[in-house]
This record gives C-alpha cells, sequence and structure tokens, in this order.
C-alpha cells in the first residue's frame, strides 16, 4: 500500500522547534515535564536514577502473567570479549522486571548494512533493532520491516513519553506514524574532525587557523614530513568530508534516496548531489588529499572503523560528526585520553534528521512486541539496564567516583561496546571522569543558535518511487564510495556515474521528492 506524506504534524514541530531555539532552547524542555527531570538529573550531577524503575501507569500486563521471553538485540557495534558476562547480569535484573532475557547481537558496522539488508529480506525473527535516518529508517519501514509503535507506547511506553521531549517523536513520524524510539540526546548537528592533539602539539601545528578543508592541506602536509608511516586522515565508506554531517547535506528523510539541499542555506530547490557545487568542490579537494598521500590508500575498500583507527595509533585525523565532549568520549573508549581533540568545520544546524539520528525500532517479526518495547522503556528510565548495556559491569568494567561519575579499570577494555550515543537515554549515562562534569548542560547549550534547515518537519516517502531506488542504490555502491575518498579521477568517473544514476532514474526520484517537499512547504 503506497504511503503518502501527512502534513498535519509537521507545522506543530516547526513552530515548537523555533520557540525552543528562541527561548534558548532549554527554556523548551525547562517548562515540561522531560525539563524538569532532566534538570534534576543534572543538579544531581547527571545523575538520574531517581527515573529508575518507574512503573508504566498503562501497563496491563503484571510481571507474574508474563511468560519467560528471550529478546533478540540487534545494534551495530564490534563484539565485546565480556559480553555474556554482561547479558547474564542484564538477565538477573530483567527477569524481575520483564520475565525476559536479552540476547544481544552486535554486528561490525563495516557489515552492518549489508546484514540488515538481509535481516530484512529473509523475514528474520529478531525483536529490537538499531536504526537511523542515515541507516535507511524510511527505506526498510516502507518495507514493513518496523511496527507502528503507536499504542505499545502508550501501553508500555509511558516512561519514554514522559522523559523524551515531544520534538523527537514528531521529528521521526513517517506518514504520521512512528515506527521507532528516538535516543533521547543531542538535537542540534556538527561536523568536522577528531585528530591527535598531542602530535599536533608536539609539531607545533596551530589548529586554531584551520577553518575550511582547504586549510587542512598545510597541516596534513606536515604530518606526512615529520610522522612518516602516520596517515594524515582515515577514510572509509560513508566517513568522508562529503559525508552529510560535514557537508550540511540534508537529504530530507532516508539519506540513501537522492535528491538534497543544504541545512545551512536557504534554497529549497531539491538537487542531486553531483549539481551542488560544495558537493563537487569537496570531490576534487578529496582527490587533491588522496593524491598527495594524505589519505589511506584502501579509502575505498578498508572497513575499520574510525575509532578502531585512531586507537591503532597510526592515523593522526578521521572525519566525525561532533557534539560537545566527542573527543573525550571517544578518547576514554579506545585507551587514548587526553591526546583527542575535536575541529568543527561547518555551522551548527537542526533538521528532521536529527531527531531520528539513532533509534530503536520493533521489528515486525518479533514474537512479542509488547515485551520488546518494554525493554526499550527501561532504557530510557532506568539507570542501572542503560549503564550496564552501555558500560558494563560495575567494580568490573569500571568502578563508581562519584553519583554518576566512572573511572576504568584493567578491564574496561573488555567491555567498551561505544554505544551510549544510540541506546535509550543518554541523560541517564555515567561520565567517564575524563569528561566534562558538565556534559549534559553543554548538550542543551549546543542546541542553541542553530541553523534550521528549510526541510526541518519533511521526510521524504520513498513509496512509489522504490524500484528506482533500489537502482540508485545499486550505482551508488558501485562509485560513491570510490569517489568521496577520492580514490578515482573525478574527470573521468563523475561523468559516468552521472549517467548511471541518470539510467537508474534518479531523475524521477528528484520530481518525486520536490513535488512532496513542494506540497508540503505550501501547508505550512
Amino acid at each position: 500500500m503506497t504511503r503518502r506524506i501527512s502534513h498535519k504534524f509537521r507545522a506543530p514541530m516547526i513552530v515548537f522547534v523555533i520557540m525552543i531555539l528562541l527561548s534558548g532552547c532549554t527554556r523548551g524542555l525547562d517548562n515540561s515535564e522531560t525539563g524538569n527531570k532532566l534538570r534534576k538529573g543534572i543538579n544531581n550531577e547527571g545523575n538520574s536514577e531517581s527515573a529508575s524503575n518507574e512503573p508504566n501507569a498503562k501497563e496491563d500486563r503484571s510481571n507474574s502473567q508474563l511468560e519467560p521471553y528471550t529478546l533478540r538485540f540487534v545494534y551495530p557495534s564490534s563484539p565485546q570479549p565480556d559480553e555474556k558476562k554482561v547479558e547474564e547480569a542484564l538477565n538477573i535484573y530483567l527477569k524481575d522486571k520483564i520475565n525476559a532475557q536479552i540476547d544481544l547481537v552486535p554486528i561490525d558496522w563495516g557489515s552492518w548494512d549489508d546484514n540488515i539488508n538481509l535481516m530484512v529480506a529473509s523475514r528474520e525473527k529478531v525483536d529490537i533493532i538499531f536504526t537511523a535516518q542515515w541507516s535507511k529508517y524510511a527505506l526498510n519501514a516502507s518495507k514493513g520491516a518496523f511496527l507502528d509503535i503507536a499504542e505499545l507506547l502508550d501501553q508500555y511506553g509511558q516512561g519514554i513519553l514522559a522523559t523524551l521531549d515531544t520534538i523527537f517523536l514528531e521529528g521521526s513520524k513517517i506518514d504520521g506514524k512512528n515506527y521507532a524510539v528516538p535516543t533521547n540526546k543531542e538535537l542540534a548537528a556538527q561536523g568536522g574532525i577528531l585528530y591527535r592533539v598531542d602530535i599536533a602539539n608536539e609539531l607545533g601545528i596551530d589548529m586554531s587557523k584551520v577553518k575550511t578543508l582547504a586549510d587542512l592541506d598545510s597541516v596534513y602536509q606536515t604530518i606526512l614530513e615529520k610522522k612518516p608511516g602516520m596517515v594524515p586522515l582515515y577514510m572509509k565508506m560513508g566517513e568522508t568530508f562529503n559525508s552529510h554531517y560535514i557537508g550540511s547535506y540534508d537529504a530530507l528523510g532516508d539519506t540513501s534516496i537522492p535528491g538534497i539541499i543544504l541545512k545551512d542555506g536557504d534554497s529549497t530547490k531539491v538537487l542531486p548531489n553531483y549539481e551542488l557545487e560544495r558537493y563537487v568542490e569537496t570531490l576534487r579537494i578529496t582527490r587533491d588529499y588522496f593524491k598527495k598521500g594524505y589519505i589511506n590508500s584502501d579509502a575505498a575498500t578498508n572497513q575499520i572503523m574510525n575509532t578502531d583507527a585512531l586507537k591503532s595509533g597510526e592515523v593522526f585525523s578521521t572525519t566525525a560528526s561532533l557534539k560537545p565532549g566527542k573527543d573525550a568520549e571517544v578518547a576514554y573508549q579506545i585507551g587514548l585520553s587526553g591526546k583527542l581533540a575535536q575541529l568543527e568545520l561547518n555551522t551548527k544546524t537542526i533538521a528532521t534528521a536529527e531527531t531520528a539520528g539513532a533509534m530503536l525500532a520493533i521489528s515486525s517479526t518479533s514474537p512479542d512486541p509488547a515485551r520488546a518495547m518494554m525493554f526499550i522503556n527501561l532504557l530510557h528510565t532506568d539507570a542501572y539496564v542503560n549503564n550496564l548495556i552501555n558500560f558494563g559491569i560495575e567494580g568490573e568494567h569500571y568502578l563508581k567516583v562519584g553519583e554518576n561519575i566512572i573511572k576504568s579499570t584493567e578491564k574496561t577494555n573488555q567491555y567498551s561496546p561505544g554505544s551510549s550515543w544510540m541506546i535509550g537515554n543518554q541523560y541517564l549515562n555515567y561520565l567517564w571522569d575524563t569528561e566534562d562534569p558538565n556534559k549534559w548542560v553543554n548538550f542543551r547549550e549546543f542546541n542553541q543558535n542553530a541553523k534550521l534547515s528549510p526541510g526541518l518537519g519533511f521526510i521524504f516517502d520513498g513509496e512509489v518511487v522504490r524500484a528506482e531506488v533500489a537502482a540508485v542504490v545499486n550505482v551508488d555502491r558501485q562509485y560513491q564510495t570510490a569517489l568521496e575518498t577520492g580514490s578515482v579521477d573525478i574527470d573521468k568517473v563523475l561523468p559516468e556515474y552521472i549517467e548511471k544514476l541518470k539510467t537508474a532514474g534518479i531523475e524521477k526520484i528528484i520530481a518525486e521528492k520536490q513535488a512532496q517537499f513542494d506540497t508540503f512547504l505550501a501547508n505550512k
């Protein structure tokens, strides 16, 4: 059945966002039940354990009435040595809470897309799946992979509704329906690089002079000359200067579907990437850097995660989606505390994608969707569950040194999934002792004065061009990574790429996206 965009929720959401931003963002939260709860957590050094064990007001199935059940939870992460220990600890706790056990199914980032595509196509039985606008959320929802969660939220997700600001649920709707629960996190977006600040200081490199991508030329030349064997800039599929978080591209929904506008611009004309001057110029800068030896030679094929590349000690910088404290967060995760810094290379923006940048969906193949929602509700309200799945077992994988401050142990590297940004409620997360204790306050300040995308509130429904989207995705797989990592000659390959995109039907997709967007704008 073809679904069309429902506009009735969009304009109120935009007004709500503008009100938040004009009032300094925090006012919109602090006057709500959400804001009061989160502010209370911050005033207690971020400790939100007061939200733990909060019962669902409308839950009608007591634990004693629930049959034992094992939930399969699929998310992108490197498998951890102590995963089974954490599962066992979770299972003891979950038995009393929802009479369930958990089967954690982390999938390496490099094979994430292929594995999820296979799961969806084969209708594999799983319960909870991580998803996002940049990870084919809209496309998989249109395939029937995810359940409409409205009734499940109302019945088993009251804790989520009480703590997650309305903007996240409104902004992540497709055709007026929610198919996933957004993570409670920062709202604005910004991009740039993470780099080895200790190396920069050692070589006397003044990173404060870097304002644009072109300014990095002299930095990387210095690294190449004075640190032989160190890769100045690590790139891989989806992690380049043309990634949406650096280019400020708004795909108006699923980033795998072509047709973008600029989040930091004012134009509402939807264009294919190759017609955007910024995109093509960035391709040329990247190609120049690749030819100069700044970028790893296997960028087009390497699937090693950015964090693992930095952890190796052989990489000076990587591209990154940034937020307050991202450098300290990653540094602790990979054992480089005090050695990383972040450099912003664009303007803070807010688009619909930011409300759906990390979410948990309930698979339409789940034998027990209600239990799945109960677990997601715990991730949003129960500090013990949230921190156990994100940081492991207290006294083994970390030590508490404050209400919500933790430090590492010799076993921290046995369970360090780096998943706290994608699961549940970030405001429940513990902070490492190397992180800014005001991190959550900084998150709210981060949202202030962000540029609103002209497409805020709109999500494209690609159902009517589904065949063309599939064809274009196949073309992208052949060309996009090679071009965006600078691995091929742009003048030779880009024309060929464009021709194949047109043959695949990209112009039909652009026209449909523009038509839907125009209708949305006319009804604002």
